[in-house]
């Protein structure tokens, strides 16, 4: 069990007379007079998602700059080779596709085996922007009652430290489109967008959870005759994709898979299963949902050895 330095949160903290199932994972960061308020990622290291080549894969891409690209086997998400983009670029069609037969060849990979160029993606993932709000939107998923591991997912992906909008059209620090905003309540007009503001955004984002996501991905795995807890870390992942590709998508590939338990290794297939509209940026969504919660564990860790000791959780709940 990895050791980090910092304050446990007692369960007293919570506003409430029963303790929620998050309340143990959550932690405490103080820097100096700044108390920030997260959820740990014990989860993933206790059933080793950590070690997941799509985890790490992502992670890499997460914190490499946009002038470096990996080759990795598109099903694995193994990274064969890094290097300069414009060393790659500036070969030919032809060029690139000897190379990616050279690689196939010395990694012993069949001749069809498909292979990915992915830039690094560091100007994107801002961790130290979108990392302030993370606190933020914990409390105000809490506040509606919703589990606030999924505002601290949203916030490190979606639009991690900026407020810009989608091609689609989604906009807002937890990217809700202008249709699933209005349904949560939102004013979304020409003049009036409440996606802008954090507390109505997080509010929206949080009733699209416990209303709908939540709901509708039950359905799916009851349908299968699946056993779930809401606070696994697999079902967790298995709503997201919900929000991000919608029920019916991911109905779709699911009922594909036909799984006999709910577990990792659903997960695991459905970021090698197509159907419907649940394609590519769909299987990556949870994969990059891991990549980005290890990152920010690895910042805490850092940053709290600089000024925080461990405080054993002891506390009764009131």
């Amino acid at each position: 069990m990895k050791t980090f330095l910092f304050f446990f949160l007692s369960t007293s903290f919570v506003y409430c007379q029963t303790p929620k199932s998050w309340d143990d994972e959550k932690i405490e960061v103080v820097d100096g007079s700044v108390s920030s308020i997260m959820l740990g990622a014990e989860s993933i290291y206790k059933d080793q998602w950590e070690s997941l080549p799509q985890a790490m894969f992502w992670k890499q891409i997460m914190q490499l700059s946009p002038d470096s690209c990996l080759i990795n086997v598109s099903a694995t998400r193994v990274v064969l080779l890094k290097m300069p983009c414009k060393k790659w670029n500036s070969q030919t069609e032809s060029q690139k596709g000897l190379f990616k037969d050279s690689l196939r060849k010395v990694n012993n990979l069949a001749i069809g085996e498909q292979l990915f160029v992915t830039t690094g993606k560091n100007d994107f993932y801002l961790f130290n922007d979108v990392y302030p709000s993370i606190s933020r939107g914990v409390t105000a998923f809490e506040l509606h009652g919703v589990d606030p591991w999924y505002a601290q997912a949203i916030l490190l992906i979606e639009s991690p430290g900026q407020l810009k909008k989608s091609c689609a059209g989604a906009y807002g620090p937890f990217q809700l489109m202008p249709s699933v905003a209005r349904a949560q309540g939102l004013t979304v007009t020409k003049t009036i967008d409440d996606r802008k503001d954090f507390d109505l955004s997080a509010k929206g984002s949080a009733r699209l959870i416990s209303r709908i996501c939540i709901p509708e991905a039950k359905k799916i795995l009851d349908a299968h005759n699946l056993t779930y807890n809401e606070s696994d870390l697999w079902f967790r992942l298995f709503v997201m994709h919900v929000y991000h590709a919608g029920a019916m998508n991911v109905k779709a590939v699911v009922d594909k898979i036909n799984p006999t338990v709910g577990s990792q290794d659903l997960i695991k297939q459905m970021w090698q299963t197509s159907a419907a509209s649940f394609g590519n940026s769909s299987q990556n969504y949870t994969q990059l949902v891991l990549a980005s919660q290890l990152i920010l564990d690895e910042m805490v860790s850092e940053n709290s050895k600089k000024y925080l000791s461990i405080v054993p959780n002891t506390l009764e709940s009131e």
